[in-house]
């Protein structure tokens, strides 16, 4: 999962790029900095650790903002490593801090990227339930575009599993979006996948 494209969290803000004087006094923020180097260079090890290293300091400091963006480069960095578990612990931590500040946007980037691990580990389930409540926020903001791209990912799981009857669902349910909005070769492109689906059960 490319999980560069992550923007930080929304409302907890990113992390200050601070001047060479002001890095050297905060060591939790050094660490987080060079972690994002480390991961940006593939050294998804390096990363680790050095998000790791920061995330202990911005607990010493109280600093949530600092332990929600650490917890979450910690994930990703577990994430590109293949420790899906370890992964979804960290996203869990950065989660709580984003739920308590209210912040919905990065709630659901977490769940995107939580729900992914879930399925490498094979947890349908888990991830699905993480999907449907992501497919309940594009609905309440009125995000067609949020809403098709989830719900394929939807039909993919239960394709996973087998359940080719709800992928074909799915799947009807994107081309019904996209009859909406006049996208008449996606609508029948999905249409089409969801009659193979149940051609071939």
């Amino acid at each position: 999962m490319a999980s560069e494209t992550f923007q930080p969290l929304n409302s907890l803000g990113p992390m200050p790029q601070e001047s060479k004087s002001e890095q050297s006094d905060n060591q939790a923020k050094n660490d987080y900095i060079e972690g994002r180097k480390f991961y940006s260079n593939g050294e998804y090890a390096q990363a680790a650790i050095a998000f790791h290293n920061a995330l202990r300091g911005f607990e010493e400091q109280g600093d949530e903002q600092g332990i929600a963006n650490a917890s979450d480069r910690l994930g990703d960095a577990c994430l590109a490593r293949d420790e899906y578990a370890m992964a979804i612990a960290n996203y869990q931590r950065a989660y709580a801090v984003c739920e308590k500040e209210d912040d919905s946007f990065s709630q659901l980037a977490l769940n995107k990227k939580m729900a992914a691990a879930y399925r490498k580990l094979g947890d349908h389930e888990k991830a699905l339930e993480l999907l449907y409540d992501m497919l309940e926020h594009y609905r309440l903001t009125q995000n067609p575009k949020g809403a098709v791209e989830i719900l394929i990912v939807v039909a993919e799981v239960y394709n996973e599993q087998g359940d080719k009857g709800k992928a074909a669902d799915a799947y009807r349910s994107v081309s019904s979006i996209h009859s909406r909005f006049k996208h008449s070769r996606l609508a029948e492109e999905f249409a089409q996948l969801a009659n193979a689906l149940e051609q071939g059960e």
